[in-house]
């Protein structure tokens, strides 16, 4: 019994700040963004896409996530090689920002798989992406892994594990939509 008390005030010291440390420094949400898993989701395509020549609005993106997410692409490199990068929100953003705003980018959800369990839900999101809006045809599909959370009182992203199909991964029919 000892043992155990003292495995509980343990893991409650370590597990105490990652509760604490969330939106000290983050901006504040748009409420409507993140009442709801559907909401967070197209909130985050929505903040990612637009045309070329258009500023994203990064604040409304750093919103969205904890302060420790990651986004972390996964894929082949021009040597062949599979890999992967980790990269917080600021990464990303530097990363992949200017690129963004000055190609023009259009990511859009066309199928989900989603499951729940308490606070967590963990989500395929089958995207097709387009140079421009009306373009006829998507330049690449993929599949988002996203893992959230609810707080209780809004949801976070945590994670965003992504890859994109290629002529070795291609998208299993029952992550595309049916009909």
């Amino acid at each position: 019994m000892k043992n155990q008390i003292l495995s509980f005030v343990f893991i409650s010291l370590i597990a105490a700040p990652t509760f604490a440390q969330d939106a000290a420094d983050l901006p504040e949400a748009d409420p409507a963004d993140v009442e709801s898993v559907d909401a967070l989701i197209a909130a985050v395509y929505d903040v990612i896409s637009g045309p070329a020549g258009e500023k994203r609005d990064w604040d409304r993106f750093r919103s969205l996530f904890r302060s420790e997410a990651r986004l972390i692409p996964a894929g082949v490199d021009p040597g062949g090689e599979f890999g992967l990068r980790f990269w917080g929100v600021e990464d990303y953003i530097s990363q992949a920002g200017a690129f963004l705003e000055e190609r023009g980018f259009f990511e859009s959800e066309i199928h989900r798989v989603q499951e729940e369990y308490g606070n967590i839900v963990h989500l395929f999101s089958t995207y097709d992406s387009r140079w421009k809006e009306d373009d006829p045809e998507p330049f690449t599909r993929g599949i988002n892994s996203f893992q959230l959370v609810n707080d209780g009182s809004r949801w976070w992203v945590v994670n965003i594990f992504w890859q994109g199909e290629s002529e070795n991964a291609s998208i299993p029919e029952k992550y595309l939509p049916q009909g």
